[in-house]
């Protein structure tokens, strides 16, 4: 980022600059990092709207908005700064939600390990739905599914036009 735009923050926008460097992000937990997000979102969100504000004022006043763009170079510039740190703060939250996630995951399937049954009880149920060695019963069909769906729409339009009358 720039040295010189940073140092000309003011000093709560610095601070939270600050908590957002990566060795401030590194020692916070997951929810932790989720307010910092809600919280750099925000910052982000109001220097882009006076950066749009701004910006719409000065096409009245000058008559285009090219005419304006010099003398808007601040706001723009701060809220790229707000920006940067939305996105650096976004991606630690990213890593760290995956790290959970993985967590609960390993946690999930650990427990239906736990709770699985084994030996000939579990293999009960499956084996009264499909006897081993049998294929299931093959279903009755005049020769294609597209020619057995167009026999049953054929037979629901006789029977409309039945009903219509």
């Amino acid at each position: 980022m720039n040295k010189a735009l940073i140092n000309s923050l003011t000093a709560a926008e610095q601070r939270f600059v600050d908590e957002t460097s990566r060795e401030a992000l590194a020692n916070l937990d997951e929810d932790q990092v989720l307010e910092l997000f809600a919280r750099a979102r925000r910052m982000r969100d109001k220097h882009v709207s006076t950066y749009r504000r701004g910006a719409g004022a000065k096409v009245a006043e000058k008559g285009g908005r090219g005419a304006g763009y010099a003398e808007n170079q601040r706001a723009r510039d701060k809220a790229e700064v707000f920006e940067g740190v939305l996105a650096q703060v976004s991606r630690r939250l990213g890593v760290l939600a995956a790290a959970s996630a993985a967590e609960l995951r390993a946690e999930r399937m650990e427990a239906a390990r736990a709770t699985r049954a084994s030996g000939p009880a579990a293999a009960a149920p499956r084996a009264a739905a499909a006897p081993a060695g049998r294929r299931p019963a093959a279903k009755k069909t005049t020769g294609g599914v597209k020619k057995d769906a167009s026999s049953r729409a054929m037979g629901a339009r006789r029977q409309a036009k039945r009903d219509a009358r």
